[in-house]
């Protein structure tokens, strides 16, 4: 076979200059500009402002473009706290305002609940909110080196695999304020400091710290590692891909959710990086419950018993199930050692059939669920056989969120309330709490 040659299609700089009035924002917190009746999106744009843009990237349906000057400011617009923000990828809504951010983040789940034709005049409720600042009690930090060997510290570029050396995170909690500066001053003085690949953060009743280092730790590097922990009071941990060891003795590791109850926890361990969210999320989900002694109370995605265990405090019955087993063992210990008898913890794949396991053939009166971000329709096809009178949805998706509740609503449930809970200020990121009431058989 004869083989021809073919050019390879070269890339074109586009250095097209436009001024445009910004019209709305886009579900990722875009601005979005018409361009000869072509939508372009201008990150760091918002609505009502006339803008100058350099378009980078054209496409057949769609432009993207770079914003270059604000002619007219929108009264959203706010100063950003962070020196790093046009180049991290952590945050993108520094630049509007909070209460506007909140007001975006609601428009957001009207506009994607319309999409599924959920047209009706949503029950809103006051919103969760925290500190917009400090609130986050959980990250992953970046480590790379440039071309002399010195270590860049942060978090990624947008829409780039390249970290930005970060010098603080005005989201991060207080006790991390110093970490990057610090890890900046340790790397290059570890014999290993090509083997670090990652470095997490958590902020609870000790501050810790977890080295991915697939390579085993030398003595040396490993005492230098030590000052580190001693002069930041941290707990140093080191997950090879396998094991997750602690650098000194073991600590018990925990956060409270209540005044009387400790959710224990592993450093592998899935928990809500927003302390007072969560909390308030928790208590508000109690409330909409409106729970009673008799009620026997469905957990589905469970986690650790986050939800769970004060709940239990306050019904008959309350049964917990989620897809990984460590998880389900560390809920069933978290309640036997909050005192709590009233609890049964059972893992199980809510993606599959799981109607024949003994705990879904017994009554249930509410049923709370807090589903990953690819939602929980599979469960919830199953969940309508129950009948059950009240459905709490806790979301972190509000696409997969507005899905399910289509199912929902389809089969005789309507929206009793909703609340926007801002889990990530300054970011586009959305979390929701819906409550759905049974009020005709399912069909």
């Amino acid at each position: 076979m004869a083989n021809f040659f073919k050019a390879s299609a070269k890339k074109t700089t586009i250095q097209q200059n436009l001024t445009v009035n910004v019209a709305r924002l886009d579900q990722q917190g875009c601005g979005v500009a018409f361009h000869n009746k072509k939508p372009v999106f201008i990150e760091g744009a918002l609505p009502n402002e006339t803008v100058e843009v350099k378009v980078y990237q054209q496409k057949s349906k769609f432009s993207k473009a770079k914003l270059i000057n604000i002619v007219s400011r929108s009264d959203a617009r706010a100063e950003v706290k962070c020196r790093h923000y046009f180049q991290c990828g952590g945050c993108n809504l520094q630049h509007m305002d909070y209460p506007h951010q909140l007001t975006y983040k609601q428009d957001k789940i009207k506009q994607l609940f319309a999409r599924e034709a959920l047209n009706q005049d949503l029950p809103w409720q006051s919103h969760i909110v925290s500190q917009p600042w400090q609130y986050r009690r959980k990250a992953r930090i970046g480590v790379q080196y440039d071309k002399r060997g010195m270590p860049i510290i942060g978090f990624r570029q947008r829409e780039s695999s390249h970290l930005v050396d970060i010098k603080s995170c005005s989201v991060l909690a207080v006790a991390f304020d110093d970490i990057f500066l610090e890890l900046k001053a340790l790397l290059p003085s570890l014999s290993g400091k090509n083997n670090v690949g990652h470095i997490e953060v958590i902020a609870a009743n000790e501050n810790i710290v977890v080295v991915r280092q697939l390579v085993k730790l030398t003595a040396q590097d490993k005492q230098h590692w030590q000052r580190f922990a001693n002069k930041n009071n941290y707990l140093i941990y080191f997950d090879d891909g396998k094991n997750i060891t602690p650098l000194g003795a073991e600590q018990v590791l925990f956060y409270p959710i209540s005044d009387t109850i400790n959710i224990e926890f592993d450093v592998n361990n899935f928990i809500q990086v927003n302390h007072q969210v969560n909390k308030l999320m928790v208590e508000q989900a109690q409330a909409w419950l409106t729970l009673n002694a008799q009620d026997i109370v469905l957990d589905l995605f469970c986690g650790l018993g986050n939800f769970s265990l004060p709940i239990a405090q306050q019904v008959s019955q309350l049964v917990g199930i989620e897809g990984v087993q460590s998880m389900v063992d560390k809920a069933q210990a978290n309640a036997e050692k909050n005192g709590m008898t009233n609890c049964q913890f059972h893992q199980a794949d809510l993606n599959s059939d799981w109607q024949a396991h003994q705990w879904a053939k017994q009554k249930y009166t509410k049923v709370l669920l807090d589903p990953a971000r690819a939602g929980a329709y599979q469960a919830l096809l199953q969940l309508l056989n129950f009948n059950i009178e009240k459905v709490l949805y806790v979301s972190c998706d509000p696409a997969s969120l507005a899905r399910d509740a289509k199912l929902l609503i389809d089969h005789g449930y309507k929206i009793e309330k909703i609340a926007l809970m801002d889990m990530f200020s300054q970011t586009k990121h959305v979390e929701t709490m819906v409550m759905f009431s049974l009020y005709t058989q399912a069909t």
